[in-house]
């Protein structure tokens, strides 16, 4: 061992939500935890920035699994429990209300209360209400974090409903904020989604997505958790399947009992110098595009909808558009500030998200100039879409800034800028090694608390009983 290298009980690589929440939940039994993240800030996907003083979220449309305080089982107070975190004290603003919206077609609306996307089929699909309520109860009953293998949302949709656009409407919102598979998902991610976005439903805790990372990383500190920022892993030391530490890029190595990575399975394996599975399917990514409108502007946008989840073709297609930067004929408008309660203290914002095609926009990065321009192009098609929708909002416009495939990739290091990772999950965390495990998107729990409380189980499950 290198006379510089120190020992700790556990390493965390990755300094997401997933990461966060591993290493508090370790660190209430083990102080010695240290968290690796490679920039100067933690948060990974759900993240923030700054352009001309303004703080811009990344992620954070809306956090998913809204329960009251009383529901002692649900995965928002579970997590809180695990994480030692009193839910009175946890501030949270529910949604006013969001809408799945089929241009031309059909539109439900949904909310916190269940009752009203059930009515809303009652109203729009009667004749399928029955089988609604089937798929509910079996959504219900099933155990979507059982090991088993891949089946087809789609296939066991269409005998569960045969009505091809309610399965679309149901889907879209769905595969937005949680599908990793082109045009379907596995029907476990489905279950758990299902109740994510419609049992429970969506919220946003108090201040910004800065506020939420500074109480988390403040909340480790207090258990004796270490948070260092900068810190990028070059290499995992292993031998015979045992993992002893790392090496960073700055050649400082450090030692550890227990190794959890949150970065990614191909990633983890890049550091491991294990070869990649050349036979992969595609990963999916993102375009969003951040509006700020001045301040006298707010009824400009709509004040009853949270989100709304756009579909403008006949079928619904969820994949990479392979011959276009990004697929404007569907996507996700969200206006951060229209939750029941809340106060931003921020000027009217929406944001619009769409599935891109990463080789083009990488091809593209090459050429800075060109690469610019056209970000700018299809953020003003994709506002000129949106207004469809909505109505004129443009002419208000005091600021805006986008994102692309290539900017993911290059902040949080996901591969193909994937925001939901890896088509294939594993979802016990085991790699192959004694002691390194993998969490968070990879693992298969998506969405902000599904995250979080990927990193609590796998500590439970392969850390905490090996203390």
């Amino acid at each position: 061992m290198q006379a510089d290298a120190v020992k700790v009980p556990l390493v965390i690589i990755g300094g997401g939500l997933s990461g966060l929440a591993a290493a508090i939940r370790f660190a209430r039994f083990e102080p010695g935890v240290v968290l690796l993240e490679q920039h100067n800030k933690i948060g990974g996907l759900n993240s923030y920035y700054y352009r001309n003083k303004i703080l811009l979220e990344t992620g954070l449309h809306a956090v998913t699994n809204y329960a009251d305080p009383s529901v002692k089982t649900a995965p928002l107070n579970r997590l809180l429990r695990q994480l030692k975190f009193k839910r009175q004290k946890f501030e949270t603003y529910e949604q006013v209300g969001s809408e799945i919206c089929f241009i031309g077609r059909e539109s439900l609306q949904f909310s916190n209360d269940f009752d009203l996307l059930r009515s809303e089929i009652a109203g729009k699909f009667p004749r399928n209400l029955q089988e609604f309520d089937k798929l509910v109860k079996t959504v219900q009953s099933y155990d979507a974090y059982r090991e088993q293998p891949f089946k087809s949302t789609r296939a066991i949709l269409s005998d569960l409903l045969g009505n091809d656009l309610l399965i679309d409407m149901i889907l879209c919102p769905l595969m937005f904020y949680g599908s990793s598979i082109e045009d379907d998902m596995d029907f476990s991610q489905f279950v758990t989604m299902f109740r994510a976005v419609f049992l429970e439903g969506f919220f946003r805790p108090a201040g910004t997505i800065k506020d939420l990372l500074e109480l988390l990383k403040n909340h480790l500190q207090q258990f004796g958790g270490q948070v260092r920022l900068g810190a990028q892993v070059k290499k995992i030391l292993h031998q015979n399947g045992t993992v002893s530490g790392v090496e960073l890029s700055s050649g400082e190595i450090i030692r550890c009992d227990h190794l959890l990575s949150t970065i990614g399975l191909d990633e983890t394996f890049q550091l491991l110098d294990r070869q990649q599975n050349q036979d992969e399917k595609v990963r999916l990514s993102f375009m969003e595009s951040i509006f700020i409108l001045k301040p006298e502007s707010a009824h400009l946008l709509p004040d009853d909808r949270t989100i709304i989840f756009y579909n403008a073709n006949k079928r619904f297609q969820y994949r990479s558009p392979a011959n276009q930067l990004a697929d404007l004929q569907s996507g996700v408008i969200c206006f951060p500030g229209n939750f029941q309660g809340s106060e931003l203290g921020r000027a009217p914002e929406l944001r619009t998200t769409h599935l891109a095609n990463f080789e083009g926009w990488k091809d593209l990065y090459c050429d800075k100039e060109r690469y610019n321009n056209q970000k700018k192009q299809v953020a003003q098609n994709s506002k000129k879409q949106v207004e469809k929708i909505i109505g004129n909002f443009s002419s208000a416009i005091i600021f805006e800034n986008s994102f692309t495939p290539v900017t993911i990739e290059r902040f949080t290091a996901k591969k193909k800028g994937a925001v939901y990772g890896n088509p294939k999950k594993t979802k016990d965390g085991d790699i192959g090694y004694s002691n390194l495990f993998l969490a968070g998107t990879d693992q298969g729990f998506l969405g902000i608390i599904g995250s979080m409380l990927s990193g609590v189980s796998i500590v439970n499950r392969h850390i905490l009983p090996k203390l």
